[in-house]
């Protein structure tokens, strides 16, 4: 009887197709820098047309099948992904819950384009991908469908099939509007996350803004921007400054910016603790009290919100139990369970004296 089921494409497929050798092929995925760009492109065309994933790097290990590894996708470069520390919280979080099982983390860094590079996730060695934060459209994702591997996202972006926990970013934002409209404050400005996958900075459109290939900058934007609108404050009354990367320096050179704007907001929602620090130390550059000339809010509830002066009023959202739950997640698909509907941790204010009345 003829067996009807399709063969898996090979690498001798992809290098007949294009009319070069194996190793050239292999020098595609393993070693981009022996072949011109053009020839490179050419190879991994023909592959995806073929319909072959990369070499497989499990069938590399010479122990076991699986090689215990969790790939950790990361939007950022190392450097400035562990100068954020809600990143470092939820990282630990899932570290020590899947660290019972002998399970290693492979950390992917974000390449020039946002998200770890395809090719690099092609042959990572790792039997589950992690994304965290990454955008809607990063290439990394379809080498991860590429190659079959489960998928756990943490925060964004919203992928059909994957395992999921965030936390509600819209109505955080919500949360954190109403705080200051409560307080008296008509006028607003908004330090937002990076918006674009490119890295810029400066500021933005609301439209602009909410066209971000990002989920979560576009949920707490639009928290953000309908609470103010149900007060009567129009988007285009609200100054949104995009800051590139989350460094504390980069956000006070866009809050100055910010609070030098004629007429100057008395109030600044922030998308992070960390946008949220660099624009009370802007504040105080320039001569302003806080809360006293300007209130600022931030998003995240890390330690530094507790320590800073004045204490950070800011939207608490649990950061080692979203790593915690990511670590299950992980677990359970690696069992070969199925994934469970997203989960999703609480949110709520906590006000603390970087906020008064306008």
């Amino acid at each position: 009887m003829t067996s009807t089921r399709r063969r898996r494409p090979t690498l001798d497929d992809v290098a007949d197709a294009v009319g070069v050798s194996r190793a050239t092929v292999s020098n595609a995925y393993n070693r981009p820098d022996q072949l011109s760009a053009q020839l490179r492109d050419e190879v991994l065309r023909a592959a995806k047309k073929l319909g072959y994933p990369g070499p497989n790097p499990t069938a590399r290990s010479l122990a076991t099948s699986r090689t215990g590894a969790i790939a950790f996708m990361l939007d950022a470069s190392l450097s400035a992904a562990f100068s954020d520390p809600a990143l470092t919280i939820t990282l630990d979080a899932l570290a020590t819950a899947v660290e019972p099982g002998g399970h290693a983390l492979l950390l992917l860094p974000g390449g020039e384009h946002g998200g770890p590079p395809a090719e690099r996730v092609l042959t990572a060695q790792a039997d589950i991908a992690v994304a965290y934060s990454l955008a809607d459209d990063t290439p990394a994702l379809e080498s991860v469908a590429a190659r079959g591997l489960p998928l756990v996202v943490i925060d964004q972006p919203l992928v059909p099939g994957a395992a999921r926990v965030g936390c509600d970013d819209r109505g955080g934002a919500a949360l954190a509007a109403r705080h200051l409209l409560d307080l008296g404050h008509r006028r607003f400005g908004i330090l937002s996350a990076q918006c674009l996958s490119a890295v810029r900075g400066g500021r933005m459109t609301a439209e602009a803004a909410l066209a971000s290939p990002f989920h979560d900058t576009r949920e707490r934007l639009r928290g953000y921007l309908d609470t103010l609108a149900g007060a009567g404050i129009a988007a285009s009354e609200v100054a949104v400054w995009e800051v590139p990367g989350m460094s504390t320096e980069a956000a006070m050179a866009a809050a100055s910016a910010l609070l030098r704007e004629t007429p100057r907001p008395t109030a600044l929602l922030c998308m992070s603790d960390q946008l949220a620090l660099g624009a009370m130390a802007a504040a105080r550059q320039l001569g302003l009290d806080v809360p006293g000339d300007v209130s600022v809010v931030g998003f995240d509830d890390t330690p530094s919100a507790r320590w800073s002066e004045p204490a950070l009023t800011t939207i608490r959202q649990d950061l080692g139990l979203k790593g915690r739950i990511a670590g299950e997640l992980v677990l359970r698909l690696l069992a070969g369970g199925e994934p469970p509907e997203p989960a999703r941790v609480t949110v709520d204010l906590v006000q603390r004296e970087s906020t008064g009345r306008a």
